[in-house]
């Protein structure tokens, strides 16, 4: 059963092969696509992009599995190396959340000062390589447009 997957924060929608780190590129964790933050409006609130548990929680990165579906939101690359500084976070883990639910705030144009990519992978936790398939790449979305259908 396909479900939609929402943008968890507005910017502008990237193929996985664009994001600077080889095992998002090589989607060897699953297929997706990636955002580009929207760096207009300082800190963003990132969203659930799908209702269900949240699986696991950082600061840097969360998990929700619904409907059988597990989507991995990473927040930049190498993010987990700032130890969760500069982000808030806002859920739990554990908590059983609906679509478009706040999980945490972060400022991609303070912790691009950091030197780390802002890219953010949207990925479907072990789906098959080239399995999402995005009309939206290359478009600018708002938080909570749909981002693209699971596998």
């Amino acid at each position: 059963m396909s479900i939609p997957v929402l943008a968890p924060l507005p910017g502008t929608v990237l193929a996985l092969a664009e994001v600077p780190d080889q095992v998002f590129a090589d989607q060897i964790v699953g297929s997706g696509v990636a955002l580009d933050p929207d760096r207009t409006r300082g800190p963003l609130m990132v969203t659930a992009p799908i209702a269900g548990k949240i699986l696991k929680l950082h600061p840097h990165a969360f998990v929700i599995l619904g409907h059988g579906v597990g989507i991995l939101v990473h927040l930049g690359i190498d993010t987990v190396k700032l130890k969760g500084e500069g982000f808030e976070l806002l859920a739990t883990e554990g908590d059983t959340v609906e679509a478009d639910t706040p999980i945490v705030t972060f400022d991609p144009t303070e912790l691009a000062t950091t030197g780390y990519s802002m890219i953010c992978p949207v990925v479907v936790m072990d789906s098959p390589k080239n399995s999402v398939h995005a009309d939206t790449i290359g478009t600018e979305v708002p938080a909570g447009a749909l981002l693209f259908d699971s596998p």
